[in-house]
């Protein structure tokens, strides 16, 4: 319970949730901006989920006939304490009963009535942010400090969609970090460091790519690219990345040729989650954005 700008003459409103009350705190003060004359202070609730929780909240409410608004999704709950409202001639306001039961009747089904879901969500939204802000600080190499706390090591050469990918899988709540593999630099140190099993390398067929790199080179107006999409010059980098991968055996290798996107993701979490290693709160049940892979 909190108390917030309390004053000695003020009447009181008390709010009461089964969830954080912050629903109950936004709307009341939203509506008391229509009642700016009025001396009021607020005690908050919080996680209010049985009956005896309820009962103390009425007889506090009783003492001086404090108004009391209230979010419980509960019918149950909220019955409990409309009846107890009336007991003890305590004004109340129920601001979410009205709206689930409109919802109902509009969809033709009754609500899940379990407190709390809406931190939840709250929550997995969060994750989902820090999720893509490591994606992003950790994007082709840029950062390989902190590597304990990907969920997922991306390895492979240059345009073999990992960045995309990495963003797809960020979307989905993991923390990716994709490190390219150039000739003549090694593997960073701090990949070997981390738990192998969340290193994975990306490869791809030799004719594939260097068409992938030729339009690319074309969309920047390099139509000269030099080494970079020579057909022999790609297949000694391949050649040079499935070396490593020959020698760490316990990364898995996925083939992304003619692959959508969205295809090689679900072989990679289906991977990890046999391993056991998905997030805590991946975001398998929301849609993903939309992310097309770049030629």
């Amino acid at each position: 319970m909190s108390t917030l700008d309390q004053k000695p003459t003020a009447r009181r409103i008390i709010l009461v949730s089964d969830g954080t009350g912050e629903t109950a705190a936004q709307m009341t003060k939203a509506a008391m901006v229509q009642f700016s004359n009025q001396n009021v202070y607020f005690t908050r609730y919080k996680n209010v989920r049985n009956e005896a929780q309820i009962e103390a909240i009425c007889e506090d409410a009783a003492t001086h006939r404090d108004l009391l608004i209230y979010t419980i999704v509960s019918p149950q709950f909220r019955a409990f304490l409309v009846g107890k409202a009336i007991e003890k001639g305590i004004p109340c306001v129920d601001l979410l009963g009205p709206l689930l039961k409109g919802l109902a009747g509009y969809f033709g089904l009754e609500p899940k009535s379990i407190a709390g879901l809406l931190h939840d969500v709250n929550e997995r939204y969060f994750d989902r942010i820090a999720a893509m802000e490591y994606t992003i600080a950790h994007d082709d190499g840029k950062d390989v400090t902190g590597l304990e706390k990907a969920d997922l090591v991306i390895l492979g050469i240059s345009r073999t969609s990992k960045t995309p990918l990495s963003m797809y899988l960020s979307h989905q709540g993991w923390r990716v970090a994709n490190i390219p593999l150039i000739q003549g630099f090694g593997v960073p140190k701090e990949v070997y460091a981390i738990d192998q099993r969340r290193v994975v390398g990306l490869t791809i067929d030799a004719q594939d790519l260097a068409t992938i790199r030729r339009a690319r080179l074309e969309r920047l107006g390099q139509n000269n690219g030099g080494e970079y999409a020579d057909l022999d010059k790609v297949n000694q980098e391949i050649e040079y990345a499935n070396e490593i991968f020959r020698k760490n055996r316990k990364w898995p290798v996925f083939n992304v040729t003619g692959k959508a996107l969205e295809e090689t993701a679900s072989e990679i979490i289906k991977l990890m989650a046999a391993r056991r290693l998905t997030p805590p709160n991946t975001l398998e049940n929301l849609p993903p954005s939309e992310i097309k892979l770049p030629i």
